[in-house]
């Protein structure tokens, strides 16, 4: 050991290890290898320069899957940096990490053990890790002083990653299958049913469809004619022979007891202690542990809605024909499970089977059965953070993206088309028109009086619009009142093209107000025209690229470098509001609106109080400074006005607040950021802007876009 210390000390130049040379030479690679993956990361294998903005290098063709499970082609300009093998399969081992340094590796040690998902389940191919918790603060480059308590440090870059290209959604799928609801407790027996004024015990099946009736009586659905008429025809469906020859009419069947019983058990569950909360928590957790979570390609991935609905009454949107039936129990029996052959599969319930089993890695459930109100076919997918999720996203504002450098052609070919000898060229162009200037839906055709009356552009009726030459000073105006998705009401006064006015009563001759506006179009045919223009084009992409590109004109057109974050906030907030207006994304003022809003101006009444004294107090101690002349009287000052600042900016705070809430009362700005603005566009704003991306994008919205936060810089154009 000494004569080892005195060659380190007295001669390490000329004397090192054969070890220590090893090390350096190890080093000099590691070195030359990151410095390669420096410049592929940049260029591609062809040499040419990667668009830091998106990642793309070339155009490749994609299959993405529709919700409906076809596919088609959409191009996909991001530079594989491989090529999968197709016969490449998911081995049951962790993947693989380079390491690169200490440092990364504690890092990277530190990030696993820092997941707020809780304790994990181990999978079988999964090594177990000691668990270790380290906190950690990190400056957010957005802006942000830290990140949010227990959120993760890194996520999963799939972006990064290269894709499969033979159509396949994944390798590897495994998971634990659905949660069934609870099955029925009977009520009590002091609860009881009453047919014109006499107690009658209920079956257990027809006990069970009465309370689905009984806990929604105060509810405005059980006063319309039709859901009361769909609920009792089914409901007899369920009673025994006895039972439906003396329970004949609903007006003589009282649920008030049952619906007092149900009141009251909603009020305990409000009343429980907070150990009693504690536990179903707990519980909660433990169940979303077990089956909340899927393991895919190697990567934990959360599922979006792992629990089976229960039966009940269903609803519908607006004036369903069908509210009021009976959603019934979806059993095992019901259900197609979807995984690896190589996986292990999920159990049924004991003493049940599943319906069948399939290993389909073209599609992307997990779960689905068909419910039995329209036959539609439900499914269990994964949550919208995931690598699936996130890669039809990306797709789909690519596609906009796409649209945006030949939307000025198709106009062109459309407003020629508005003069063409054919009906329904002329139909079909004045149709675009509409889809393009008001962003409207397509509108699907449907089964008669299977669904609710809803409209979209393609399936307009002759009642739904009124034609004026002149109205509130302005030309050729277009008015719709037509029941648009959801059944929410779309009301619009829209100047138009004298061209598109005299189509339009071209198109209304000789028609009653039930026949249909553009008779000789439907949405097939639409769309058919819109991928001859455009690979991947459909009419919805104009509704994503209209959005999208109204919020980056409205953003640069309202911020202001001399505003403070408060004020950027709400000049994003109304670029928002201005692309719901747009879509025509409204909703009813929340039940609170009118209390909240007096509880804000209450609090701004108080802090201009507090402004007022606290000008009074600087006004007196700037006397006080000007007679005395020393330090302390100084001091004094500039605490007021410090005091005085703060107070301004908070009030300030309150009356932006205010103004912004006021101004959402009835616009829902939540389904445009989710669905159809590409958020690289606000992640660009927050970064050139220095606001905290927390203030536009809430935890889950973050895990939602973690793609777009980490591939874009503040000099993004859509």
């Amino acid at each position: 050991m000494r004569s080892n210390d005195g060659v380190r000390v007295c001669g390490l130049h000329e004397h090192k290890s054969s070890s220590e040379k090893k090390h350096r030479e190890k080093e000099k690679e590691r070195l030359k290898h990151k410095e390669k993956q420096k410049e592929e990361k940049f260029h591609g294998s062809d040499g040419k320069y990667r668009d830091k903005e998106n990642g793309f290098v070339s155009s490749l063709s994609i299959k993405v899957e529709e919700d409906n499970g076809y596919h088609h082609n959409i191009k996909h300009e991001k530079a594989l940096k491989r090529e999968r093998d197709e016969d490449d399969r998911c081995e049951h081992k962790p993947k693989k990490v380079k390491v690169d340094s200490e440092k990364k590796v504690k890092k990277r040690k530190q990030e696993d053990d820092d997941s707020d998902y809780g304790e994990r389940e181990i999978w079988p191919f999964q090594e177990k890790k000691p668990k270790k918790r380290m906190k950690e603060v990190k400056k957010d480059t957005t802006g942000g002083k830290k990140k949010a308590k227990n959120e993760p440090e890194e996520k999963w870059k799939w972006w990064e990653e290269e894709k499969y290209t033979d159509g396949s959604k994944w390798r590897f799928l495994e998971h634990k299958g659905p949660v069934f609801p609870p099955p029925y407790e009977p009520l009590p027996d002091r609860i009881r049913f009453y047919y014109d004024g006499k107690a009658m015990k209920l079956s257990p099946g027809a006990e069970e469809v009465a309370t689905f009736y009984a806990k929604m009586l105060d509810h405005e659905y059980t006063t319309k004619d039709i859901f009361r008429k769909n609920f009792f025809k089914d409901w007899r469906k369920e009673m025994t022979s006895e039972e439906k020859s003396k329970i004949t009419e609903l007006k003589k069947c009282d649920f008030n007891e049952m619906h007092e019983y149900f009141k009251a058990q909603s009020e305990a569950r409000k009343q429980m202690s907070k150990e009693e909360k504690q536990k179903i928590k707990e519980e909660n957790e433990r169940i979303l542990q077990e089956y909340g979570y899927c393991v895919m390609d190697n990567h934990r991935e959360r599922i979006g809605n792992f629990r089976i609905e229960p039966p009940g009454l269903f609803r519908g949107r607006g004036d369903h024909p069908k509210m009021g039936k009976l959603k019934r129990r979806i059993r095992p029996e019901d259900i197609i499970i979807n995984c690896s052959k190589d996986s292990v599969h999920p159990k049924p319930p004991p003493g049940t089977r599943w319906k069948e089993v399939r290993h389909d890695n073209k599609v992307t459930w997990l779960v689905s059965w068909t419910e039995n109100i329209q036959g539609s076919i439900k499914y269990i997918m994964l949550n919208p953070s995931s690598r699936i999720k996130g890669e039809k996203d990306w797709q789909k504002y690519e596609t906009a993206r796409r649209l945006k450098k030949c939307v000025e052609r198709i106009r062109a070919q459309y407003r020629e088309d508005w003069r063409s000898k054919e009906m329904r060229i002329r139909q079909r162009a004045v149709a675009l028109y509409f889809i393009d200037k008001l962003a409207l839906r397509a509108g699907n055709e449907k089964d008669e009086g299977e669904t609710a009356d809803t409209v979209g552009c393609c399936s307009l009726r002759v009642e739904h619009i009124r034609l004026h030459t002149q109205l509130d000073g302005q030309d050729y105006v277009v008015e719709l009142d037509f029941p648009g998705k959801d059944s929410i009401r779309y009301y619009n006064k829209v100047p138009v093209e004298k061209r598109v006015f005299k189509n339009l009563q071209l198109f209304l001759e000789n028609k009653q107000g039930k026949d249909d506006l553009f008779d000789r179009l439907n949405t097939s045919i639409l769309n058919k025209h819109l991928q001859e223009l455009m690979d991947g084009l459909t009419a919805k992409v104009f509704r994503t690229y209209n959005a999208s590109i109204t919020l980056q004109q409205q953003l640069k057109e309202l911020t202001s470098p001399d505003e403070n974050i408060p004020e950027k906030i709400l000049s994003y907030n109304r670029a928002n509001r201005a692309v719901a207006v747009l879509c025509n994304h409204q909703r009813a003022p929340p039940k609170t609106f009118e209390k909240s809003m007096h509880n804000l101006q209450s609090k701004i009444d108080e802090k201009k109080k507090q402004l007022s004294a606290a000008k009074k107090e600087l006004k007196a101690a700037k006397a006080d400074a000007k007679m005395l002349h020393d330090e302390k009287s100084k001091k004094a000052v500039e605490m007021k006005k410090k005091a005085v600042q703060r107070i301004s900016e908070q009030l300030m705070k309150l009356e932006v607040q205010a103004t912004d809430r006021e101004e959402n009362k009835q616009i829902a700005l939540g389904t445009s950021k989710l669905n159809y603005l590409d958020p690289r566009i606000s992640v660009a704003w927050c970064k050139k802007w220095g606001v905290p991306i927390e203030k536009i994008y809430n935890k889950t919205q973050r895990e939602k876009f973690a793609w777009a936060i980490d591939m874009t810089d503040e000099d993004f154009e859509f």
